[in-house]
């Protein structure tokens, strides 16, 4: 997708969008547009030749695998491409990956402010509508515990 046509979407919705619910609508729409279009165009990097391209090597695209993407603008369907051989590694949406990482950060941040697993399960859903579990809390806490429990402990100035 050029950037004329993702112009060209964004202004046809961008005409109904008058409200802030509406604008809350769009933005998954748009987010799931920019991603779409970056991930279509990492496999002919990876595979030396574009879609749609006659090639003699041995590999090539192969559909894609669909999975749920989730995003501070709400969640979305996301295909990310493959190749027969199963070599390609997906850049910006890697492999098994649900979440944008800007997620992961807030979580830290909250997690660290001292908010439980639950209170932060809470919050995601009631800003962002996202269901994230209090599982995936812990696990994304796990990663860096040892450097939360240093922060929480670290020596304050006197007042």
């Amino acid at each position: 997708m050029n950037k004329k046509e993702l112009q060209a979407i964004v202004q046809a919705d961008a005409n109904d969008t008058k409200t802030e619910e509406k604008l809350n609508e769009f933005r998954p729409m748009l987010a799931k547009i920019t991603v779409d279009a970056a991930l279509n165009v990492e496999p002919d990097d990876h595979l030396s030749f574009a879609k749609y391209e006659q090639s003699e090597a041995s590999n090539s695209r192969n559909g894609t695998t669909g999975k749920t993407l989730q995003t501070e603008d709400g969640q979305f369907e996301q295909d990310t491409p493959r190749d027969r051989a199963g070599s390609f590694k997906p850049r910006l949406v890697k492999k098994h990956q649900r979440r944008f990482t800007s997620m992961d950060d807030k979580i830290l941040f909250l997690y660290a402010q001292g908010m439980t697993t639950r209170e932060i399960v809470t919050t995601f859903k009631e800003m962002y509508g996202a269901d994230v579990s209090a599982t995936l809390i812990s696990k994304v806490t796990d990663v860096v515990i040892e450097q939360v429990v240093e922060w929480q402990s670290r020596p304050l100035d006197a007042i």
